[in-house]
């Protein structure tokens, strides 16, 4: 028989004991296991980008298009969660056990960085070897031409619709966490995870992690001409694909957002109604 998922004051308990196990991992563990969430984020960016090119390339097909998108995109998280793996926007929840006073503000930053940093390296690896895969040639090169347009369309951004997306971005993926926190079973854990992500790329918000594959891929993919071509995306969005407009314009503040939306609509929220309140 299969075990009833937690309630949510239980869920809480497991948050603030994961993010204390968390924040004493060692250097060397934090770095191997998000290398390996960077990598099993970027796979599932780019086999949802695989799956949907076509249909998002159409008006008429965009909103399908997103769904599929967003069905294959869950691959990422469940990886993370269920193979293991450090993912900075999942860790954003050690606010929780701050909050506890079960860890220093030092040690959950600490964590943070050394995740992220370990996020990128994962993240990248994966978007260059693709780039040597011959893989965006697909579809008449359609494929490389969304590579390019996607990232495009990310580095564009203005900051504050950046931030926000950023918020609801977080906001769902710990959400999706929290429901996996909350399940005990393999498949209880899955199904969790699997709808809120399938909200958020649906959605269209911005996620830090996924980010460091798409824009990277994106300014890869730009070094063809063909693929630009096929884009068909707006001279000035082109010019903000950049190295500088990946880390300025799009990493910063989805970045801040990311943390806004999952420590406060989560983290915070689920402490202080069931800890503090």
């Amino acid at each position: 028989m299969e075990n009833k998922p937690l309630k949510p004051a239980e869920t809480l308990e497991v948050c603030i004991n994961t993010g204390v196990a968390k924040a004493g991992s060692s250097f060397g563990r934090l770095v191997v296991l998000g290398i390996l969430a960077g990598a099993f984020i970027a796979l599932a960016a780019q086999g949802s980008t695989m799956a949907a090119f076509n249909l998002i390339g159409s008006p008429e097909t965009f909103g399908v298009g997103k769904a599929l998108q967003g069905a294959v995109f869950g691959a990422g998280l469940i990886m993370v969660v269920l193979a293991g793996g450090e993912l900075f926007t999942g860790n954003v929840l050690i606010l929780a056990s701050v909050a506890e006073k079960k860890v220093t503000v030092a040690k959950m930053l600490r964590n943070w960085v050394i995740v992220y940093i370990a996020n990128l390296i994962g993240s990248l690896l994966v978007a260059w070897l693709v780039s040597q895969t011959g893989q965006w040639a697909g579809g008449a090169d359609a494929l490389g031409g969304m590579t390019v347009k996607i990232a495009a369309g990310k580095t564009a951004l203005d900051f504050w619709p950046a931030l926000v997306m950023g918020i609801f971005c977080n906001w769902l993926v710990c959400v999706a966490v929290w429901l996996a926190f909350a399940s005990e079973s393999f498949i209880g854990k899955i199904f969790g995870i699997f709808f809120p992500i399938w909200l958020f790329v649906l959605s269209g918000f911005e996620h830090s992690i996924a980010n460091m594959y798409y824009i990277p891929a994106g300014i890869f993919a730009k070094a063809n001409e063909a693929f630009v071509a096929a884009s068909g995306a707006a001279p000035e969005a082109l010019s903000s694909l950049t190295w500088g407009g990946f880390f300025v314009s799009n990493l910063i503040p989805v970045t801040l957002g990311n943390i806004l939306g999952g420590g406060i609509f989560v983290a915070m929220a689920y402490w202080y109604s069931f800890k503090k309140a």
